[in-house]
């Protein structure tokens, strides 16, 4: 089964609520795209968005040029209809991260929480930082989530990668300036506690 058919065959079979990465705000990753973005015209995209809320709490806080990405139309569907008319705005990108055709320079601040932990190729990893480099404007923020080193080895039935800090930012390398990260300890819909590792870099 490809990676977009197996992520279309979650969205289509599963509520919003039932997957474990489910958060009603993504509050780690507000405060940290708000830090980065003070100023609602930032540009900002969220890679594997998906059925996340986080677009929803970034059109109410008034930003005005956010970009989701996510592999699974199904995904995409549901955030679409959810916002309605309020996501008019909304530039809704549907491919394969590692692979999709983004603008050079486009973006001030690249946020995915949960994506590159599924990226266990190193092949995929490089083709996936090389669409960061080209993709996010100098000085502008990059924020990624995955699991941290205590967090599940599996998820959606799809091995992972666990990560440390160092370990993260080390993928990234040296034209990714590390300025800080946050450990999160997330609580699934059942009641499982996840841990998530955040880096939050600039580019240089």
């Amino acid at each position: 089964m490809t990676n977009k058919a197996h992520w279309e065959t979650v969205y289509q079979n599963k509520k919003v609520d039932e997957v474990s990465w489910y958060r009603p705000h993504l509050e780690t990753s507000l405060r940290l795209i708000e830090h980065a973005a003070p100023g609602t015209d930032s540009a900002v995209i969220d890679v594997g968005g998906g059925e996340a809320t986080l677009v929803d709490d970034l059109v109410a806080r008034g930003y005005a040029d956010v970009t989701v990405l996510d592999i699974s139309p199904a995904a995409i569907d549901v955030a679409k209809g959810r916002l309605g008319a309020s996501g008019a705005s909304v530039h809704w990108i549907t491919g394969d991260i590692t692979t999709v055709e983004l603008e050079a320079a486009r973006y001030d601040v690249w946020h995915d929480r949960a994506v590159f932990h599924f990226l266990t190729s190193a092949e995929d990893r490089a083709a996936y930082v090389r669409q960061v480099a080209r993709a996010v404007r100098l000085g502008g923020h990059v924020i990624v989530a995955t699991f941290g080193l205590d967090g599940p080895e599996k998820c959606s039935g799809l091995d992972v990668v666990r990560y440390d800090a160092q370990n993260l930012h080390g993928e990234f390398g040296p034209k990714f300036r590390l300025l800080d990260s946050v450990t999160e300890l997330h609580e699934t819909p059942w009641g499982t506690p996840q841990e998530f590792m955040y880096c939050f870099c600039r580019v240089e």
